[in-house]
């Protein structure tokens, strides 16, 4: 399952499609529960979903969840027993899927089953198991992670000190603003040593809501909002003048919104990092993590994996999950805080006598 803090429901593909290589066939399960639509479970446990449950034919819960990809899958709300770690969890509300799209990419649905729903809303899988914090560990490799539920960093004292961030939480209702995402204040960003010269409102979230920064372990990349974004690049550009050699090609534009893109580099050691400055605490891309190969026709470029939100047709700041590789992310419910700090996960998954 893919593992998702942007988003609420976890769900597994019920329904045999020819680009599935693993579905659930709840027909063979003596603990399957389908939720019908009368039930409160369908009329108030959906509350945070953003499309509204509805009535399917059969008087069953039909759910919708939709992504920023603009992908989304539909199907069934129902229960059943999820074992996690060795542990039992009897009636973990999920989806079960009939639809076959999830993410615009064929290769990495066919590897997978589902989804797992890890923000604060009703239907979250650490809403459901009450969970007081949980951690992981995103490797640069498909299958060298850590996911950790409770616990957390005292699981691995090895990692040394956390630096923490709080959670942002809005009072009201506001139409812009994910009430269960995982939201921090990002204050500032540098290129190198150098801050960005901006005020500090535009990275407070507008009287509607739009300019929160999420956490979202389901996005790839890193985006900004257009005014934040052109001034990082401008910066990026003027600093990487005689290191780097940008693709002059204004029809080429990776994934929809990362427009600024170089031929292979000499070194990425001389390329000037960039630095995301929270309350409280600062994470650091460079490397492999700032620059992303990809491909131009027959050959690789490297591109920058900051993004402009606006052309994705997002009101707000994301922090993705590939620049969250080889960062120890915690997330502190009890004490309504993120932590995070460099390392290994190959080498945490060895520590914790998680490795194949």
């Amino acid at each position: 399952m893919v593992l998702d803090t942007g988003s609420e429901l976890s769900w597994l593909h019920c329904k045999q499609l020819p680009n599935l290589n693993s579905t659930f066939n709840p027909l063979l399960s003596s603990s399957y529960i389908t939720a019908p639509c009368n039930s409160s479970i369908c009329n108030t446990r959906t509350r945070d979903l953003i499309l509204p449950a509805s009535c399917d034919p059969n008087k069953l819960c039909h759910v919708i969840v939709s992504y920023a990809d603009s992908s989304s899958v539909e199907g069934t709300l129902a229960a059943e027993t999820f074992s996690i770690g060795g542990a039992a969890q009897p009636g973990t509300l999920f989806g079960c899927m009939d639809s076959a799209g999830y993410t615009s990419d064929a290769d990495e649905d066919s590897k997978t089953t589902g989804l797992m729903g890890m923000n604060r809303g009703s239907l979250s899988l650490v809403t459901q198991m009450a969970l007081p914090k949980f951690s992981y560990c995103i490797s640069g490799k498909d299958a060298s992670g850590v996911l950790l539920l409770g616990g957390g960093s005292a699981a691995a004292p090895w990692l040394g000190p956390l630096k923490y961030t709080p959670l942002v939480t809005a009072t009201t209702s506001l139409p812009y603003f994910d009430r269960v995402a995982y939201t921090v204040q990002l204050q500032g960003i540098k290129v190198a040593e150098k801050l960005l010269q901006l005020p500090k409102s535009v990275f407070l979230p507008d009287h509607t809501g739009a300019g929160q920064t999420m956490v979202d372990s389901g996005t790839q990349f890193t985006f900004l909002l257009g005014s934040v974004y052109s001034a990082l690049k401008d910066e990026f550009l003027e600093q990487t003048k005689g290191v780097l050699t940008r693709i002059e090609d204004p029809e080429f534009v990776f994934e929809g919104a990362m427009d600024l893109c170089y031929h292979a580099p000499a070194s990425l050691a001389a390329v000037p990092a960039v630095t995301l400055v929270f309350e409280g605490a600062e994470m650091k891309v460079s490397g492999e993590r700032l620059l992303y190969r990809a491909r131009k026709g027959s050959d690789w470029v490297y591109c920058f994996t900051f993004g402009n939100s606006d052309l994705l047709g997002i009101e707000a700041y994301v922090i993705g999950h590939h620049h969250q590789q080889n960062v120890w992310m915690e997330f502190d419910l009890v004490n309504s805080r993120v932590g995070f700090t460099e390392t290994t996960c190959d080498l945490a998954s060895q520590r914790l006598g998680l490795s194949p």
